[in-house]
């Protein structure tokens, strides 16, 4: 290579000032440990505060940043051998993002995948070292083929990838803060439950409830739902945007909840086990899974001129969103219908019965992949305007017209809003509506004692059946050991002031152990 500047031939590291090499170290050096620092300090700080969950989230940004790493290693290092796998000319000039030019279609070997149609002035003179010395358009001109990828259209496309991770997680903790700051103003109501539950007048006081006149009912069962299901559901897709959980429906859910699951505790903290299972699902919504990088990959494919596939693209986490906002409000009114079906009058409160049943698939896990999937295409919506905005312009061919644009940036603003605000705190408290609770009913601790002590029991039990195939019983069954997990874990509480909280493992089904079994 050549050593300087001069004739077009770009300068190498072996004529490059070593002042030069050590100070873009240096800084690149310095901002990589400012990152990786303050990540670690912001774990080190859940971990102080016992916010596991959250602390799990942020090893997991961790992981997709590492990944992201990754990624752009294998696009450097391989980007040479990628510009000069070659293809047929005439293949170059179809599915393409943006119309070429007509006389384009002859010089079509020395601009294909260069996207120099798109690029602005911005970012029209920057070219990188390989790209300068034409290896790859080089390379493949002489077969009279074109490259595949040229090496500026790498570099834009690792670019892409990390602007969307980084926009994804950006946008799933605004989700998170906003959407857990609205759930936890619920917990007044949770406070006055408890107040209530204190005063002994009215722990005495014995009341009978007209189910036809209870709040609830009133809201969920005497209005348009009783008149028809096709009306129910449209009360359930309008509900969503105002009022989506009122009092009435937490204190009812509520004492569903604890009637089914923690009988035996009726002052179970609700609004901490719904705090505690938003924090543990958070840590599954910020990462990117393997699907989502195979739509990645389809979007990718389908952003063909003419197209508009970006703008139509944008319907899918908006009628995703609404549909899951409708089924949760159903799954509220079907709870009510339930209640007012069967009873006319009834001693207490009206008390509701969480079942699989009124989810999709009889799994309530389902809705939070599509809430993931939801986050995930938003970001991706998001991140490609702002990609090409800041690469290529936003006058660029790629953006696509105005009256597509803004459409677009609505409905990811609207769709960003609406599950923040709306879906995930009903997703929050719907959700616990499943015939089986979440392992978060335990505090941390009792967590940690319950599956310490269930890998003993089973490790004992195996030993047990070892050395008395001949002598003696069979080793303990499961349903077994899940009575001795809950005995231990009310001894553990009992030993650390935490008995309310195991007291919520006395349920019906024995599948709601097993969880505490790995």
């Amino acid at each position: 290579m050549a050593g300087g500047e001069a004739g077009g031939v770009t300068t190498t590291l072996e004529y490059t000032p070593t002042w030069v090499v050590a100070l873009v170290c240096t800084v690149i050096v310095v901002i990589s440990l400012a990152v990786e620092r303050f990540i670690h300090y912001i774990g080190k700080y859940l971990k102080k505060k016992n916010q596991k969950p959250l602390y799990e989230a942020v090893q997991n940004i961790k992981e997709e940043l590492m990944l992201l790493g990754f990624i752009s290693l294998l696009l450097n290092v391989f980007q040479d051998r990628i510009a000069k796998i070659c293809m047929p000319k005439h293949l170059a000039n179809h599915w393409l993002p943006c119309k070429k030019p007509p006389d384009a279609f002859s010089s079509s070997s020395t601009v294909h995948f260069e996207m120099a149609s798109f690029i602005t002035s911005a970012g029209s003179g920057r070219r990188l070292l390989a790209e300068a010395s034409g290896t790859g358009t080089a390379y493949c001109g002489k077969k009279g083929k074109v490259p595949l990828l040229s090496i500026t259209a790498l570099h834009h496309l690792h670019i892409f990838i990390f602007v969307l991770a980084v926009v994804h997680v950006i946008f799933c903790v605004l989700t998170i803060v906003f959407g857990g700051a609205k759930i936890r103003r619920w917990k007044r109501w949770e406070d006055a439950i408890a107040e209530r539950e204190y005063d002994p007048e009215e722990v005495l006081k014995t009341k009978f409830t007209h189910v036809q006149e209870d709040a609830f009912i009133k809201g969920r069962f005497r209005g348009v739902g009783k008149l028809s299901p096709l009306l129910g559901w449209l009360h359930s897709f309008f509900k969503q945007f105002y009022g989506s959980v009122t009092k009435t429906d937490y204190t009812t859910l509520r004492l569903g909840f604890i009637m089914t699951h923690c009988r035996g505790n009726p002052k179970f903290n609700f609004h901490k086990y719904m705090i505690r299972t938003l924090e543990a699902d958070f840590k599954k919504v910020v990462g990117i899974s393997w699907y989502l990088w195979l739509f990645v990959v389809v979007f990718l494919l389908l952003n063909v001129y003419g197209w508009h596939a970006y703008f139509w693209i944008a319907f899918i986490p908006f009628i995703l969103l609404l549909a899951v906002g409708t089924k949760l409000e159903h799954v509220i009114t079907q709870l009510a219908h339930e209640v007012a079906e069967k009873h006319v009058a009834i001693e207490g409160e009206v008390v509701v019965q969480p079942r699989d049943d009124h989810f999709w698939l009889n799994r309530p896990g389902i809705v939070l992949v599509l809430i993931h999937i939801i986050l995930f295409q938003n970001s991706f919506e998001l991140a490609v305007f702002f990609w090409i905005w800041v690469q290529y312009g936003f006058d660029s061919c790629i953006m696509g017209q105005i009256g597509y644009i803004i459409p677009r940036l609505v409905i990811g603003a609207f769709v960003q809003f609406l599950c923040s605000y709306s879906t995930l705190p009903l997703y929050t408290i719907v959700t616990q509506m499943g015939s089986s609770f979440k392992k978060a009913i335990f505090e941390e601790h009792i967590q940690v004692g319950l599956v310490g002590w269930a890998r003993m029991a089973r490790k004992n039990n195996g030993l047990t059946k070892a050395g008395s195939s001949q002598v003696g019983p069979k080793g303990a069954s499961p349903v077994t050991v899940s009575i001795q997990m809950t005995k231990a874990g009310a001894e553990l509480a009992a030993q650390q002031g935490n008995a309310g909280e195991i007291q919520a493992a006395n349920a019906p089904k024995y599948e709601h152990h097993q969880m505490f079994v790995s």
